[in-house]
């Protein structure tokens, strides 16, 4: 970019500007050298706004330039905040703000990484940015929890509140990246709107609390669990406790604050997937002050083994370091009653947790007389039986739900493109109708056909095609539902309603094959078949599609109906399923009963009609 004219944008002057554009109007068009951005770019960023007003004036297509970073002038102007030029920019095109930068960010998402609440209150207005985000992974929400901005986070769950259940790639939530980063308010607005969010586990299993735990926030795991208690015994897809999580991390607050303030003896002593308790992680570790505290300020069991057969103090003596850590914890263990697996007598309760090889090869725990770990216990009791399967069942409901709010997302994309096809087409019939127009005379520019009767019949079945269609699009575009049952109903009704679009678009076309088709006397000898035959084409198409839905739909049905009837029969008024079904009909609202027998009945066709 030239020196003067760079110069001119930093410092904004107008004046400067035109005088360089009068000399030279290809110099508007240049870019810097590394990060490719042009001077609306340079304005942006600075807030000059009747300089980003001149260049659009000149240059409405400059609003689309890309830098390096592949971001917009408006990328630029939401970071800085600059509220007046981003309306400036939004006029010459609105639909720049859909664009997104090398990092998938929108404007919107960009805004809420700074905290700019006025630049994301404007923002919200346009309502589509945020059905960009239904298909993402990270969203606008994740931004803004993960910045701490409070009043951008309620502002977006007051727009959209089940962004507060989407994850990103990681699997992650809302609720995770606030409690990973500290952000106390932040959690409260989220267990505030719903408290079982506290219960969302990422792609690791790892729950908002594990988060917390793993960069010791200690205020954040007070908040969970004076909120809910359960979410401590949650454990990640390799069996670690939030204990666990906060040991490997060596977050010593985090774990003198749970030993302190909750129950947790039951979880002491639990093992991970491979068989290590918090002191053989403590251990291996060489965090001294932690096995310290453990041995010293709890019950934990120092002789509990591993799935390796390794006690806590083998831990330590095999992993082949001789630093004064590592020599430090030896007389520590000891003193606590620390012996080494071949020391233990073969019938101690500890040695009774090892493990060995069934006759098939699997490993399992070998339960003798002592009573057995927290997770055996559970597994043990009835009531834990009967809670697994209401866990069980709760979980695949939730999945079923998962899968259908996808289906019906994808089902309003659909439609939505298919309206515009329709109306594309419709449109395109209108403006260049069937026989052409008049080329001179008095009628010029009129249709050659306006009276005859197919055109007519063309002209009603176009004009309704395309109208139909396009309340379509302005009913998808304007009304967001964000519960399943008001997506269902929607749907529903723009389905049928572009059927109806569809047949009156078929019945144009029949029409306009009708008027190209010469039918007068000689002139139509020997066409009259090829009317015939279009017309029995497309009713028999549309027949065999209506009657092949119709059978699927009484199917359906009637699959329905059994279900209910053998779940009425089957299901005593005291059974589990027959009280977590009482649960979920309670907690998500009693049409919720249809939307499950919809999904159950067609849960092994994989589809269900509308």
């Amino acid at each position: 970019m030239d020196r003067r004219f760079y110069e001119a944008a930093l410092r904004g002057d107008v004046s400067a500007f035109l005088n360089l554009v009068g000399e030279d109007e290809n110099i508007i068009e240049q870019t810097s050298v590394r990060s490719f951005n042009t001077v609306l770019h340079i304005a942006a960023k600075f807030g000059h706004l009747e300089l980003a007003a001149e260049i659009i004036k000149l240059r409405p297509k400059m609003v689309w330039a890309e830098n390096e970073k592949m971001e917009t002038p408006l990328h630029e102007a939401c970071r800085e905040g600059h509220f007046s030029l981003m309306e400036v920019l939004l006029e010459a095109d609105p639909w720049v703000a859909a664009r997104k930068n090398c990092d998938g960010e929108t404007v919107l998402s960009v805004a809420c990484g700074r905290g700019q609440l006025n630049v994301v209150e404007h923002l919200l207005t346009y309502r589509w940015l945020l059905m960009l985000e239904d298909n993402g992974g990270t969203t606008s929400l994740h931004v803004a929890a993960s910045a701490g901005h409070l009043e951008i986070v309620k502002e977006l769950l007051n727009a959209r509140p089940d962004f507060a259940q989407k994850r990103d790639l990681q699997g992650c939530s809302p609720l995770h990246l606030a409690c990973s980063k500290g952000h106390l308010e932040v959690t409260r607005e989220f267990l505030r709107l719903d408290p079982d969010l506290s219960s969302l586990q990422d792609n690791e299993g790892r729950t908002p609390l594990h988060s917390a735990a793993i960069k010791g926030k200690v205020g954040i795991i007070d908040e969970i669990l004076s909120t809910s208690l359960q979410s401590a015994k949650m454990v990640t897809k390799y069996g670690e406790t939030v204990l666990h999580v906060a040991v490997r991390n060596n977050q010593y607050d985090a774990i003198r604050y749970l030993v302190e303030n909750l129950d947790v003896a039951d979880l002491l002593n639990f093992p991970d997937n491979d068989g290590n308790t918090i002191l053989h992680i403590a251990s291996a570790g060489k965090l001294r002050g932690m096995v310290m505290f453990l041995v010293n300020k709890t019950s934990i069991d120092v002789n509990a083994l591993n799935r390796k057969g390794l006690t806590a103090l083998d831990v330590v003596e095999n992993s082949g370091n001789s630093n004064s850590g590592a020599l430090a914890l030896i007389p520590t263990l000891e003193d606590a009653g620390g012996k080494r697996c071949d020391q233990l007598p073969p019938r101690s309760p500890a040695v009774q947790q090892t493990t060995k090889k069934n006759d098939s090869g699997a490993l399992q725990k070998n339960n003798l007389n002592g009573p057995s770990s927290w997770s055996k216990k559970i597994l043990e009791s009835p009531a834990a039986s009967s809670h697994r399967r209401r866990r069980h069942l709760r979980g695949r409901r939730e999945k079923q739900v998962e899968l259908h709010n996808d289906s019906l997302r994808n089902v309003r994309n659909t439609i939505t493109v298919v309206a515009v096809l329709i109306a594309t087409v419709a449109y395109s019939g209108g403006i260049t109708p069937p026989g052409g127009v008049y080329q001179d005379g008095d009628l010029i520019g009129k249709a050659t056909m306006a009276r005859k009767t197919p055109f007519k019949v063309f002209m009603v079945c176009n004009n309704v095609a395309l109208f139909l269609s396009l309340g379509i699009v302005i009913v998808l575009v304007s009304v967001i539902p964000f519960r399943r049952k008001s997506m269902t109903k929607l749907l529903v009704v723009t389905h049928k309603t572009m059927w109806a679009s569809v047949s009156f678009m078929a019945a144009a076309y029949i029409a306009a094959s009708w008027v190209i088709l010469p039918s007068a006397g000689n002139k139509g000898k020997g066409t009259r078949w090829v009317l015939v035959t279009l017309i029995s084409i497309g009713a028999g198409c549309f027949i065999s599609i209506f009657a092949g839905l119709g059978v699927m739909l009484a199917r359906h049905t009637l699959k329905k109906w059994e279900l209910r009837d053998k779940r009425r029969k089957k299901d005593s008024p005291h059974s589990s399923i027959s009280r977590v079904d009482d649960e979920l009909r309670l907690k998500h609202g009693s049409h919720n009963n249809s939307s499950y027998s919809d999904m159950e009945s067609s849960e092994k066709d994989g589809m269900y009609p509308f």
